[in-house]
């Protein structure tokens, strides 16, 4: 496990790491993962679907309908994920199922995945200080693969998967990110850097060597690829995607 976890630690992008997660998990009998952080939560929403950082190994054809098509937001693990931290095994769901405590859209959910094959694994909750970020993961066991076989894995195993699913989410949130929108340009992130540190416009254009109009130009652009209406908006979003202040190479 200490390698494995040095192996992440000494990743420097989210698809490295991601690459690295899927092997790890597939040791376990996880084939499968999706995993899902938002730092703009609210009460009904997790943000803007582009803002979300959203990684996954399922196939297309589920993928498009659970993830593009907005069915997670009625998944019933999702539910359990944003009142809750820590792992839970899938018979939860099933419990509730059998008690009538499922809605008819997370009904449609779970029959969707009987459709698919999504039938068995675990789904651990991370916890965050922030009311506005939070992110899950889901680990779905191989075809076949019961419940019951899942949940007498996890009892010898479970506690060093939580541990190395709680480390690469805390190396992902680390790692700028875009979302499914574009990366800002070397030049507009060193515009808004210098934003950041308190820099006029004209300070800003003599420190980069270029003309104010084009400072500002800079700035318009890096606001139009973060989809906000002010600098400071820019600032604000580009720094919790971690996508200012990166080290090049």
């Amino acid at each position: 496990m200490l390698s494995q976890l040095e192996a992440i630690l000494d990743a420097t992008t989210i698809q490295d790491t991601w690459m690295l997660h899927q092997g790890f998990m597939a040791d376990y009998g996880f084939d499968r993962l999706i995993y899902g952080y938002t730092r703009f939560r609210t009460a009904h929403s997790f943000g803007d679907p582009q803002d979300l950082l959203v990684l996954s190994n399922h196939k297309p054809e589920y993928l498009d309908e659970f993830v593009h098509n907005g069915m997670y937001f009625h998944a019933p693990m999702v539910r359990w994920a944003m009142e809750n931290n820590g792992a839970c095994s899938w018979s939860w769901m099933e419990q509730l199922a059998r008690q009538n405590g499922l809605t008819d859209n997370e009904m449609r959910v779970v029959a969707f995945n009987l459709k698919m094959g999504v039938t068995a694994g675990y789904s651990i909750s991370f916890r965050s200080d922030s009311s506005r970020a939070k992110g899950a993961i889901a680990l779905t066991a191989k075809q076949g693969v019961s419940q019951a076989e899942v949940d007498e894995m996890w009892k010898e195993h479970g506690r060093e998967i939580s541990v190395l699913n709680n480390v690469v989410h805390l190396k992902l949130v680390t790692l700028p990110h875009t979302g499914d929108r574009p990366a800002l340009t070397k030049r507009q992130r060193e515009a808004l850097e210098w934003v950041g540190e308190g820099k006029t416009t004209q300070e800003i254009a003599q420190i980069m060597g270029l003309t104010p109009a084009t400072v500002e130009k800079h700035l318009r652009l890096a606001r139009d690829v973060l989809d906000v209406e002010t600098t400071a908006q820019a600032v604000l979003k580009a720094s919790f995607n971690n996508q200012i202040f990166i080290i090049e190479g």
